[in-house]
This record gives structure tokens, C-alpha cells and sequence, in this order.
């Protein structure tokens, strides 16, 4: 089990089982999962994505990290952080994070994406750690840019949205990068 990981504002947690109803209520957003290959989610399909996650936290070994972001102020679920790590050998790791709306161009992503970083680095001993954003996602891009990751560049038609192929930008970090922060 992964204690819970803090910063000023939030806290991420392992995802629960009751935490589809959060996850529901910003996974069935239309303007949520514009840029993504999902969604907008019914609501089986978000208790079939907490079921999921609640699977991928036993397999062993363990490559996928998914947390419920939670606001200490209020003690309310406000999105989900995840972290992957794609390639053992090499160390190498994915993040991704979504927040609801209504919390929106207020630091709440910056900081689930820094505490991600912190654990990937510090717990999981990761040297490499990457982000891909669809270029119109310019919220999602400044993420990634204030969390110091690099541009490394532009992936073509690499993911299938329902209006067509969409190119990603991709970004990474490296440990010592992140070390100098």
C-alpha cells in the first residue's frame, strides 16, 4: 500500500472503489475528454475504469499507479494522477492527470503532476519520465512546461479520437534534471 503523497494543497491517494462517482462526475464532461481517446464516460463505463485500476494495483509486478487527487481544504475528489512505467530495464515511466472543470487554471494540476514526478523518481527509481499532450491541450502544455519537462517533439497521428488521428507533443524529464530542482 502507497501512503498518501501531499503537497499544500492536495493529498493523492490509491483509488477506492466508491471513487467512480468522482471520476464520473468529470469523465462524463464532454469538454473533459475532448483530447482523449475515451469518453464521455456513462457511468458503467467509469465504475469499469476504477474496477480496472483496482486490478492493475495487484498485478505484479506493478507497472500502473492511479490516484484519486483529493483537496485537504475540502476532503473532496477532484481528479486522478497516473503514473506507468513502460519500461523496466530502462527505467523509463509515463504520467498522466486529469482534473475536474470547476478546479480548472488554479495550480491543481501542476501540483498532482509534481507530486507524480516526486514518487516516480524518488520511490520508483525512475530515470526517464514522459508526457504526451494533444497540441490544442494548451492548459495540459503549461503543465508540463512549469514541472520542467522538455519538449522532445511531435508524434504524428499517434492516437485515434472519435473526430480523427491526432499528433501528440511529447515531453520528458530526466532524474538528474528533476534532482536540480
Amino acid at each position: 500500500m502507497i501512503n498518501n503523497l501531499i503537497s499544500d494543497r492536495i493529498s493523492i491517494r490509491e483509488m477506492e472503489e466508491s471513487d467512480w462517482i468522482d471520476v464520473h462526475k468529470y469523465g462524463s464532461l464532454e469538454k473533459v475528454c475532448q483530447f482523449q481517446p475515451w469518453g464521455p464516460n456513462s457511468e458503467q463505463d467509469s465504475k469499469d475504469f476504477v474496477k480496472q485500476v483496482l486490478i492493475d494495483a495487484k498485478r505484479e509486478p506493478r507497472s500502473r499507479f492511479v490516484f484519486a487527487v483529493i483537496v485537504k481544504e475540502s476532503g473532496g475528489m477532484i481528479g486522478a494522477g497516473e503514473l506507468t512505467i513502460r519500461d523496466y530495464t530502462n527505467r523509463a515511466g509515463e504520467i498522466g492527470y486529469i482534473v475536474n472543470p470547476q478546479y480548472w487554471g488554479k495550480g491543481f494540476a501542476t501540483e498532482v503532476a509534481k507530486l507524480l514526478l516526486a514518487y516516480g523518481f524518488t520511490d520508483l527509481k525512475l530515470h526517464r519520465i514522459f508526457a504526451t499532450c494533444d497540441p490544442r491541450n494548451v492548459g495540459s502544455l503549461r503543465v508540463l512546461e512549469k514541472i520542467g519537462m522538455s519538449k522532445e517533439g511531435r508524434v504524428r497521428e499517434d492516437l485515434l479520437l472519435r473526430d480523427g488521428w491526432r499528433d501528440s507533443l511529447l515531453y520528458s524529464i530526466l532524474e538528474h534534471e528533476w534532482d536540480r530542482r
